[in-house]
């Protein structure tokens, strides 16, 4: 009791101390611009059908969009931004670079993930840098690098991060260089929320991941990656803020034991989009984390290097998973958070926010200030 007392204890001091990205930046309304890119089969209100877990319903559904954000997500931004600042909304399509030259916003306020290409959570950012428009969040190299994620782990490998054993597979014949061990998981090397990852992609046996890439190399059009399965505890790290004012708060668990029988323990797709839903939330995160101070400490130690050694700029979520000898392993980096605004959805950038004291809003605001600090427009 006294260490998960003492854990909590070393998250508040570490909040206080990085709370000089706070209000006192607010002293001079700018002109924002918020860039975004909206799910295209939301209707009007903002509702989506909603998905049968049957599985033919998964295989036959579009996940192209998966990634992008509701209606009610935008405009809980905006209405942030808002509170302090002038918003002038920008989407992230082929019209935005004219936009950005015409409006010469202060800064840009950018959740947008695009559509095309393994680049295309850097289009924005790069637009901005042509223009010398400032912006919150990563740089282009970081972007493009974090969305790649076999070039992810051979970043961290190179440092000294723990992450699992992998391989990249372009084709069926590289199955030849074959060198892990059983289960192991398999994702496409380039996509975002749990899109490709189904509860089928946890691996046995050589027929069964032979099997599994014949069918997802065609539909997904790119390489895959392979990784030994963590079997221990999973978490993810919300971090706030640069350099030495970084700050990690309190650190979220997914409970995936909690998951339906049927489903396998990983964060798969059906247990993100199927299961999961407003009306009926999966009970599975814990927040702050029930881990003893030690593992509260090397698991943060850990995010804020991998933070830190990727070049990731005024936010991000890192997702840790423990091996089998219980040391932290890092399986994924997202400098483009999700950050839904409904508390009844299980968003993890906002649950570590809401455990820490912020509310939506200042959560939102938090992100620009350190973006408007980084960028000295105060």
């Amino acid at each position: 009791m006294l260490r998960n007392f003492l854990y909590v204890l070393y998250f508040v001091q570490k909040f206080l101390k990085g709370s000089v990205i706070s209000s006192s930046l607010l002293n001079k309304k700018l002109k924002v611009a918020l860039t975004y890119n909206v799910k295209p089969e939301e209707n009007i209100s903002g509702e989506r059908t909603p998905l049968s877990s049957n599985s033919n319903a998964i295989k036959n559904f579009n996940d192209t969009y998966a990634e992008w954000d509701s209606i009610e997500t935008i405009n809980a931004i905006k209405d942030s931004l808002q509170l302090y600042h002038e918003v002038i909304m920008i989407e992230a399509n082929e019209d935005a670079f004219e936009k950005f030259r015409n409006i010469k916003p202060d800064i840009v306020f950018n959740v947008a993930e695009c559509a095309n290409s393994t680049s295309r959570e850097a289009q924005i950012p790069a637009m901005l840098d042509m223009l010398q428009i400032p912006y919150s969040g990563s740089d282009p190299l970081t972007l493009t690098t974090c969305l790649d994620k076999a070039r992810t782990k051979e970043v961290l490998s190179y440092h000294g991060i723990p992450t699992s054993k992998f391989l990249l597979l372009e084709a069926l014949r590289d199955l030849e260089k074959f060198n892990l061990r059983f289960p192991v998981i398999m994702k496409p090397v380039a996509e975002g929320s749990s899109k490709g990852i189904f509860d089928s992609s946890l691996i046995n046996n050589i027929g069964e991941l032979k099997s599994r890439l014949t069918e997802l190399f065609s539909e997904y059009n790119q390489p895959f990656l392979l990784e030994e399965f963590l079997p221990g505890r999973e978490f993810t790290v919300a971090i706030l803020g640069n350099e030495e004012e970084s700050i990690v708060l309190p650190i979220v668990e997914l409970n995936l034991h909690e998951l339906p029988s049927h489903l396998a323990p990983i964060y798969s797709y059906e247990a993100k989009w199927v299961v999961d839903t407003k009306d009926n939330p999966l009970n599975i995160f814990s927040c702050p984390a029930k881990i003893t101070y030690d593992l509260a400490r090397i698991i943060s130690d850990t995010a804020l290097r991998t933070y830190k050694v990727l070049r990731c700029k005024d936010w991000s979520r890192i997702d840790i998973r423990l091996d089998a000898n219980g040391i932290p392993n890092v399986i994924e980096i997202n400098p483009l958070p999700g950050v839904l605004p409904d508390p009844n959805d299980n968003s993890c950038y906002p649950k570590a926010a809401r455990t820490a004291g912020l509310s939506y809003q200042e959560m939102i605001n938090k992100v620009l200030n350190a973006a408007i600090k980084r960028h000295n427009l105060t």
